[in-house]
């Protein structure tokens, strides 16, 4: 099997899977963030084939989609053999999507660039109108409310807490989406991430007033 004949196979696997989901991390979540880092691994002069293959697989893996994290990571090697990767691209591909998640913002630095640049796209797709949007679905997935002034984004939580403490949507912006600027990996990362991040800004500037009735 060709490796291109190996993403034509992992893209209809992870439609199969993703497709529906209702919390953001659907498809076309995955379809935005490949095509984002096709461009990336272009311009950075990445390896194409495990930036891909990274970026069709990393929410198979998710722990917000499976029982627990470790049986994320297997289904996704078990794909991987099923498809015939070699085993040194396998440990590249798990080694992205095992590191990548932000998961409170306080995991270690990605270690390769194929890594990095899956990273960063998708970060990217959390923020901007797309990621305002996959907000607002998150978060009426989880039943938390749009927005409470009595209750104040979190800072510094753990992994855990990050994953199932009480809070709101708006208050996400605070705890992960305006952080992502900061945190972009690559030259082209961080310029995509420019105008995101300011529409986003924009975005919330005029929500509060709304929220005022003004």
């Amino acid at each position: 099997m060709t490796q291109e004949e190996m993403i034509l196979q992992t893209e209809k696997f992870v439609f199969r899977e993703l497709n529906g989901e209702a919390s953001g991390h659907d498809w076309w979540h995955i379809y935005r963030v490949t095509k984002i880092t096709k461009t990336i691994a272009q311009q950075e002069n990445a390896n194409l084939f495990i930036c891909e293959m990274g970026a069709l697989l990393h929410d198979i893996a998710d722990e917000k989609l499976n029982s627990n994290e470790a049986e994320g990571i297997e289904k996704v090697r078990e794909w991987l053999i099923h498809v015939n990767v070699d085993e040194t691209s396998i440990s590249s591909i798990i080694e992205i999507i095992s590191t990548m998640s932000f998961k409170g913002g306080g995991g270690p630095p990605m270690k390769t660039l194929e890594g990095k640049i899956v990273q960063d796209a998708d970060r990217l797709d959390a923020m901007g109108a797309i990621g305002i949007a996959r907000t607002f679905a998150f978060s009426g997935a989880k039943n938390q409310i749009i927005h409470d002034p009595n209750i104040k984004p979190r800072e510094h939580v753990t992994k855990e807490e990050y994953r199932t403490g009480k809070t709101t949507a708006i208050n996400h912006f605070y705890e992960k989406l305006l952080k992502l600027k900061e945190l972009m990996n690559t030259d082209y990362g961080k310029k995509l991430a420019e105008t995101k991040h300011q529409y986003m800004e924009e975005y919330l500037e005029v929500f509060f007033k709304e929220w005022e009735g003004e």
